[in-house]
């Protein structure tokens, strides 16, 4: 018995493979030809999902047997395909889409083929967040992928909250029906910054949306449908309070000047400032309660 895994030893017999295989966001022509010889000549494939990855081997010819591992029982499948390998079994781990780990199930797999030094190989090919950021025509010198951000508001502003200040450009996966809840939030918390929200990529309704977060909110509609990445600039290099922009004049005199009502100026000065709007709000409403601060109530 192996005291790390509570499995029983099979001899010296050296261990298979475990491959770390990607598949196709949508279109079957960037499933790569290294990536089917691996999948047709495994013992076992480790699906997501086995019926939706049955249509991908099906397209290919592929008669490989397949075995379910995905989030709800990756803690026991992990340990059943880790005695398949100590048997000498070869197994790729795929997910429905792109690479597996990458938001999706493997960790404890691969965590546990390290752990007992077990070879594991990766089978490169599409992820949806190098694609997107590839074409979002943000700075890639330096990026931050977030995966999903949490499905509770509060926590969601948080986890944005943490990331305000990384210069670094940021990567998201959104589903559908929080897709306009993230646009507003992160719009709220960042600023209006600059950014790319990819629909369907490689797929038939294939659409990319670039400018700054509010344009891309009216631009993605009502009613979004299919699988969407966003990329979001990072933090300015310089901050912005720095830059000798008077907040409090600038909100006042875009009221004055444009005939604003201080809800649509704070929106604007946060446009220029690269400030969140809140931000932009408590600064000028901690000038209004300055002491000797005159009333602004038309009275002299």
């Amino acid at each position: 018995m192996n005291p790390a895994t509570g499995l029983p030893s099979r001899g010296n017999a050296a261990p298979g493979t475990l491959h770390i295989l990607a598949t196709p966001l949508g279109h079957l022509g960037d499933l790569s030809p290294r990536a089917r010889e691996t999948l047709a000549s495994v013992d076992l494939i480790a699906c997501e999902d086995t019926r939706y990855s049955g249509k991908l081997l099906n397209s290919f010819g592929i008669r490989t047997p397949t075995i379910s591992y995905h989030e709800h029982n990756e803690t026991s499948q992990a340990r059943t395909l880790l005695d398949r390998l100590r048997q000498g079994r070869n197994i790729a781990l795929i997910s429905n889409a792109g690479t597996p780990l990458v938001s999706d199930p493997g960790y404890r797999l691969v965590h546990l083929c390290r752990k007992n030094r077990f070879p594991v190989s990766p089978v490169p090919g599409p992820t949806a967040a190098i694609a997107a950021l590839s074409v979002s025509g943000l700075p890639t010198d330096r990026f931050l992928f977030a995966g999903f951000l949490s499905r509770q508001s509060g926590s969601m502003r948080r986890e944005l909250a943490a990331l305000k200040h990384l210069k670094a450009t940021l990567i998201l996966y959104v589903s559908p029906h929080r897709l306009a809840s993230t646009l507003e939030t992160a719009r709220d918390v960042l600023g209006d910054r600059q950014a790319c929200l990819a629909k369907e990529m490689t797929k038939i309704h294939e659409a990319f949306y670039v400018g700054a977060l509010s344009r891309v909110s009216s631009l993605a509609g009502d009613r979004p449908k299919g699988e969407y990445t966003l990329v979001i600039e990072g933090a300015p290099s310089q901050a912005p309070a720095a830059s000798g922009l008077d907040l409090e004049a600038y909100v006042e005199g875009l009221m004055q000047v444009r005939d604003l009502t201080r809800t649509q100026a704070v929106r604007s000065a946060a446009r220029a400032s690269g400030l969140p709007r809140q931000e932009v709000y408590r600064h000028c409403l901690k000038a209004e309660k300055r002491p000797g601060r005159r009333e602004e109530s038309g009275h002299t």
